[in-house]
């Protein structure tokens, strides 16, 4: 009995002994899990903590990104608006100009009937008529040369590289040589050889550039009346008139002061230009001149010039500025000068 009862203890203790073997590796081997997985936990917060700064980075240039398109769409609206403004404007421009050439298919029909009675005066022996005032000015296809002292004034604002506002812009970021190529820049220098060429001999000539600012284009010349005769200086005139550039604004008003400030006095202005003014005497801040701006600028121009100092106007055509043509002929009605539009293969 007591020998069964030994085995029965001696096999309790076996089993018992085996079964602490096995939970102590049981509990190493959840120790270690355990262990593997505070790691992984570990890790897994850090990752949050970064991702969490990456979002907070993300939402900022949301922020940001949401506040630019909010000044984009702002932007894109006043655009419109003024598109919708441009193309409201260019109707009205086009309804004036077609009344515009209505009108001036009525003044060629007069000028036509007005030449065929002059054919018939000189065939009669008479002589073509002068102009009667201040330095016996005559008449050359519609325009009034002559003069003791003539003053022509050459626009050389941006506005001269051409006839529509898109080619003016791609031609303003052109090199210089291009610019000075530009047909329209070239037409108005011929124009201004032909109308010193065609310039009384009596008569003494000045020639003054300007775009915001006015001056010589010969600047040695300055205060001084070149005879038409010198053939040296005028010839030194000319050559410099061609080295000028386009560029700038327009200020009629700065040109016009230039030319009462001269002594003596110029007793005749050729002015070349294709519009109205885009500023006064100084500096304006607005990127865009309206329409009645320019002829605020213009009328305040006007009224700087000497009386009775005839003003002869050859307007190079430009898109946009359907009042300049109506202006520029009241200002030579006003000053009895006169006024030319010319065509593009003149003179």
């Amino acid at each position: 009995m007591f020998c069964g009862f030994g085995a029965v203890v001696l096999l309790v203790l076996v089993i018992n002994a085996d079964t602490i073997k096995s939970r102590k590796e049981q509990h190493e081997d959840l120790r270690a899990e355990v262990m593997r997985q505070e790691l992984e936990v570990d890790a897994g917060r850090k990752h949050l903590v970064e991702l969490k700064n990456s979002a907070l980075i993300v939402d900022e240039e949301f922020i940001k990104a949401q506040g630019r398109s909010e000044e984009v769409l702002a932007l894109i609206k006043e655009i419109e608006l003024e598109l919708a403004d441009l193309e409201n404007q260019t109707l009205a421009r086009k309804k004036h100009i077609n009344d515009l050439q209505s009108d001036l298919k009525s003044i060629d029909k007069e000028h036509r009937r007005l030449g065929a009675e002059l054919e018939a005066d000189q065939d009669d022996g008479r002589k073509i008529r002068q102009f009667e005032g201040e330095g016996n000015r005559q008449y050359l296809t519609g325009l009034k040369l002559g003069g003791k002292r003539v003053l022509l004034l050459l626009d050389m604002s941006a506005s001269m590289l051409d006839r529509t506002i898109v080619n003016i812009i791609r031609r303003r970021n052109m090199d210089d040589n291009t610019k000075r190529a530009s047909p329209k820049w070239q037409q108005a220098l011929k124009t201004a050889e032909w109308l010193v060429a065609n310039l009384p001999p009596e008569s003494s000539l000045q020639v003054y550039g300007f775009n915001t600012a006015a001056s010589p284009v010969l600047p040695e010349t300055k205060g001084q009346w070149i005879p038409v005769t010198d053939n040296g200086k005028v010839g030194k005139m000319m050559a410099a008139m061609h080295k000028q550039l386009p560029g700038g604004g327009t200020s009629l008003e700065n040109v016009f002061k230039a030319a009462a400030s001269i002594r003596p006095r110029p007793d005749n202005i050729l002015l070349l230009t294709d519009g109205l003014p885009t500023q006064g005497a100084g500096k304006t801040s607005k990127k865009a001149v309206s329409g009645d701006q320019r002829l605020k600028y213009f009328d305040r121009a006007v009224k700087v010039l000497p009386g009775g100092l005839p003003v002869n106007t050859i307007l190079f055509p430009m898109e946009g500025d359907p009042m300049a043509a109506v202006r520029f002929w009241k200002l030579a009605v006003d000053t009895s000068g006169s006024f030319l539009t010319p065509t593009s293969d003149w003179p």
